[in-house]
């Protein structure tokens, strides 16, 4: 929502079973995914950002993290933790995900621009992340995610709210959840 205050969200709880440690830990070009992930959303104008944290527990600069008791229930506990942590004067966040290191800040930047209330980045015409939602579907969004979905079924139930944002030109959304994944994606 263009002018409003926008929080960031980064969920960065999860184990990384099958890549043998918790992704947040992970580092990616010299740089731990979960500072990165930070750093997207700071630079992209979200202030404050808090990190969901749950298989680890690390400083991070920058951010206020909250731990996710619930963390092994899959993501959908870690985007209600993480909504239910926002400050009040956050009139909508934009949430993105540990293990995504190829997206830009202009991604962020251009759902806060489109000024809908409930945006996605579209990459090659699909649905990926980031996305803002504005407080107004924060219940919503919180009651139907459940074990390891996050906003899409909300925005599945309504998909006249939802406007799609391009994003081909702010990065790739390729994520890491294996040894291949990082070692393909690292930069060469």
């Amino acid at each position: 929502m263009k002018g409003a205050r926008v929080a960031g969200l980064l969920l960065a709880a999860g184990q990384g079973s099958r890549l043998g440690t918790p992704k947040a830990l992970v580092e990616y070009a010299g740089e731990r995914l979960v500072d990165r992930g930070v750093r997207l959303l700071e630079e992209g104008g979200c202030h404050p950002v808090v990190v969901v944290l749950g298989a680890a527990t690390v400083q991070v600069r920058g951010a206020v993290t909250v731990r996710n008791p619930d963390w092994a229930s899959g993501m959908g506990s870690s985007l209600r933790v993480g909504l239910a942590t926002l400050p009040e004067e956050a009139e909508s966040v934009v949430i993105a995900l540990v293990d995504q290191p190829l997206i830009r800040p202009g991604a962020v930047r251009a759902l806060i621009d489109s000024g809908a209330g409930l945006a996605v980045a579209t990459y090659g015409g699909k649905r990926r992340n980031p996305v803002l939602i504005a407080r107004e579907h924060f219940a919503g969004v919180a009651e139907l995610a459940v074990g390891d979905v996050g906003a899409r079924p909300f925005m599945k139930a309504h998909p006249e709210l939802v406007t799609e944002v391009p994003c081909d030109e702010h990065g790739d959304p390729a994520d890491i959840d294996t040894p291949r994944d990082l070692r393909l994606l690292e930069p060469q």
